[in-house]
């Protein structure tokens, strides 16, 4: 196992080295901190509004008080992604970051509609939704942040600007240099965003959520469909997306059907037709530590590995981990473009989701009995409920001690590089 993890090290090592050399996965990586501490008060928050033992009335009382700071924090984190690489873009290039940020983060926005439809199909006009500075944003925020950037800093660059004599306040001289690259680039976004409307009679947004759908409309609910979407959302997880939100708008109106025939069944007390259900998936994927089943990772990093880094991070996730909240580890370790974890984040809920379908097929453990359990519900319990059976805490357990074993060696390998520099 040793030479194993000394001979992985050896070659993540050049490879971490040259990404953390890359200019734009940078930007990306420090974008991505920038918004951590928020990322951290809003999974707090989700935690104690949802504690599983709480009722639904008690839930909606709380998260009509408390559900701002969730809101102003992770459900709308493509704001601060966006300001993020504007402002590190830029600084890269050792301009103004504050300028470079504002107005990446205003092409955002002017490629984002200003409008909601209701559930009676009201068109509402002057509403800026929150799911579109939220997951379902994020992609056209990170590209559109740095393009805008590149885009204000060649203009600065060329010395295409206003210049201020001097005895002029600093932040005067620092506005009126940046207006031309600022009208500039933001004039781009705008003939953008109208030839999107004018062409497609909607929004940019709409355009590439719709292509990525598109292609998963024809997937079922076999081991194979099931395992493709996990697949995608791992990839897109892996790229800084939201891969649920993306994925589960497709799947789940299939997974709750068979989620309601096996209840149907249950209740009826005849044999439970299907295996991969919505329950299925929430509750042996989602139950185990978030989406990729990161609540092992998180203990082996707190317990387990030796850096600084990986345990702090580990110690910090470990808490909304229990409640399958894992957006601090996803960002925090960070796991998001990270080429040293990406098989084990990749290939962890494909082994797990197929192992935990022929124990159920065989019989061997219970299936779901179409129960839908909170998302929050910590693991074991979660399993017992699913299944209405001891076994489906059992089997959870099972799960994790597989995905300590695939990640184990990753990890100390990443533990290795990072005590490397820690040590200098």
């Amino acid at each position: 196992m040793n030479n194993f993890i000394d001979k992985l090290a050896e070659k993540l090592t050049p490879l971490a080295a040259k990404l953390g050399s890359n200019r734009y996965l940078t930007v990306l990586r420090d974008a991505f901190m920038l918004a951590f501490p928020l990322t951290m008060f809003g999974s707090i928050v989700v935690v104690l509004n949802n504690l599983p033992f709480f009722s639904d009335d008690l839930k909606g009382t709380l998260n009509g008080l408390f559900g701002n700071g969730q809101n102003a924090t992770m459900s709308i984190m493509t704001l601060f992604i966006a300001f993020g690489i504007g402002y590190y873009l830029t600084k890269s290039y050792d301009e103004d970051g504050v300028f470079g940020g504002v107005v990446s983060l205003a092409s955002f926005l002017i490629l984002t509609p200003f409008n909601l439809t209701t559930a009676d199909g009201v068109d509402v006009g002057g509403v800026l939704s929150t799911d579109r500075l939220g997951a379902k944003g994020m992609f056209v925020g990170m590209i559109a942040a740095f393009i805008a950037a590149e885009i204000y800093t060649r203009i600065k660059k060329k010395g295409i600007t206003i210049k201020m004599p001097d005895g002029v306040p600093d932040a005067v001289a620092r506005s009126f240099a940046s207006l031309i690259p600022a009208i500039a680039t933001l004039s781009v976004f705008t003939l953008v965003n109208a030839l999107v409307s004018g062409a497609f009679s909607t929004n940019l947004h709409d355009v590439i959520y719709t292509f990525i759908q598109q292609p998963l409309t024809g997937l079922g609910s076999s081991l194979p469909a099931t395992l493709l979407a996990l697949l995608l959302t791992q990839m897109l997880w892996f790229f800084g997306l939201h891969g649920q939100v993306i994925i589960n708008s497709v799947m789940e109106p299939i997974w709750q059907s068979l989620a309601l025939e096996n209840l149907e069944a249950f209740k009826a007390g005849q044999d439970l037709p299907h295996i991969i259900t919505k329950s299925f998936m929430d509750t042996f994927t989602v139950s185990l530590g978030g989406t990729g089943m990161t609540l092992m990772v998180v203990i082996l990093m707190a317990f387990v590995m030796k850096s600084k880094q990986m345990k702090e991070i580990g110690r910090l996730a470990i808490g909304p981990g229990i409640f399958n909240v894992n957006e601090p580890v996803i960002f925090g370790l960070p796991i998001v473009l990270n080429a040293s974890v990406v098989i084990p984040w990749v290939l962890t809920p494909l082994v797990v989701t197929t192992f935990n379908y022929f124990m159920m097929a065989s019989g061997i453990f219970p299936a779901t009995t179409g129960v839908i359990v909170p998302w929050t519900m910590p693991l074991f319990f979660s399993g017992m409920m699913a299944t209405n059976s001891l076994m489906g805490g059992v089997l959870q357990l099972i799960d994790v001690a597989i995905v300590a074993l695939i990640w184990f060696p990753f990890l100390k390998a990443q533990d290795k590089v990072n005590l490397s520099f820690e040590e200098k």
